[in-house]
């Protein structure tokens, strides 16, 4: 059927063009003893013959092309469709009205050529605006909405005060899913709200799990399962974000750009991204820092009993870890190595990207 289309109107085209523009050709060549060919008529004819032999040539191509845009319009969310086809119509209304005042002007180009030109720009530049700002729109007619009704009087939304009370979205980006603890923490119900999980963060996981270092696979792959977990066995409420902020190409750029967008919180075990979020006012939880607020209070003065396991970067350290893998680098414990010794505890660091303790040997202290 969509081929029997093509035909037609290649069949349309050319017989419109044969009308139009032989006479024209014929008059610049001069066929003066045979003016018949002058004929539009004839034209019609001709012009139609050429361009339906020429279809047989092009149709299937044609007809690919379109069945590649079908299935790439079906594949687009019906929220984007819709938006992008508001400023579609907007932009084709504007050239419109443009082209009324260009019809006047007596040049054959602009009065012609230029509101051809005019229709598509204003066209694509209205499907742009549209597909690419529905967000905000959407937020726009949300508050429009709720001013309108409280103007009135009716409420059909919940009261202000329960509002206020209702969760804001958590958004899941790629370091946190990876690392796998929100999974456990999602179990005991810790994290309220929806869980989102945008369209282009599990495009990044999946270009993970494809890659040929082994080690990436493997993260990809874990990440894959653990939101398999979250969505299939946790008693939370998970939504895939479909749309893309196509004009930003960062990840961590998008995820502080969906959090402004759908006023969400960025969940992130990322040290950077948490700094970037805390510059541009997104609301961050860092899994770390809840890592670190959940650990046993180790305070300077007290004595632990660890074992040494490595050097550290200074010159006479040695590293040990807690049952936790909280680091503890033992200050002239590099003797000790392989060896389970007591330390005596002199200051503890605790960030955003982890916590260090500091410690020396008991033995060295009762020495001195």
């Amino acid at each position: 059927m969509l081929k029997k289309i093509v035909y037609l109107f290649f069949i349309i085209t050319g017989g419109t063009i044969g009308y139009l523009y032989l006479p024209e050709i014929v008059k610049l060549l001069d066929f003066t003893n045979a003016g018949w060919v002058a004929s539009p008529y004839l034209g019609t004819v001709i012009g139609a013959i050429i361009l339906f032999l020429l279809s047989y040539w092009l149709a299937d191509y044609i007809v690919g092309f379109l069945r590649w845009i079908e299935d790439a319009l079906i594949k687009v969310p019906a929220a984007d469709l819709f938006f992008g086809s508001i400023g579609l119509i907007v932009g084709l209304v504007i050239a419109y009205l443009i082209n009324i005042t260009l019809q006047d002007i007596n040049i054959k180009i602009v009065s012609q050529l230029l509101p051809l030109f005019l229709t598509i720009l204003l066209g694509y530049f209205g499907f742009q605006v549209g597909f690419r700002r529905r967000e905000e729109f959407v937020n726009l007619l949300n508050i429009n909405r709720k001013e309108r009704d409280k103007r009135r009087g009716s409420d059909p939304e919940p009261e202000p005060a329960q509002q206020e009370h209702q969760p804001k979205a958590k958004i899941l980006d790629t370091s946190v899913i990876i690392d796998g603890r929100i999974a456990d923490i999602c179990q005991t119900n810790f994290l309220e709200g929806t869980i989102v999980i945008p369209q282009f963060v599990l495009g990044e996981l999946q270009h993970i799990a494809d890659s040929s270092d082994v080690l990436k696979r493997n993260r990809g792959r874990r990440g894959l399962d653990i939101l398999n977990r979250i969505q299939k066995e946790l008693p939370v409420k998970v939504e895939i974000y479909e749309g893309d902020f196509e004009e930003i190409h960062e990840v961590d750029s998008k995820l502080i750009k969906l959090a402004k967008v759908i006023d969400g919180i960025v969940v992130t075990n990322d040290f950077n991204l948490n700094k970037v979020c805390d510059l541009q006012g997104v609301s961050v939880l860092n899994i770390n820092d809840l890592a670190n607020a959940v650990k046993p209070v180790v305070l300077p003065g007290e004595e632990l009993v660890v074992q040494v396991i490595k050097d550290g970067k200074e010159q006479n350290q040695g590293v040990a870890y807690l049952d936790d893998g909280t680091m503890i680098v033992v200050e002239e414990g590099r003797e000790y190595i392989g060896k389970t010794i007591e330390v005596l505890i002199t200051s503890v660091l605790q960030t955003s990207a982890g916590r260090m303790i500091f410690a020396k040997p008991k033995l060295l202290e009762k020495a001195l």
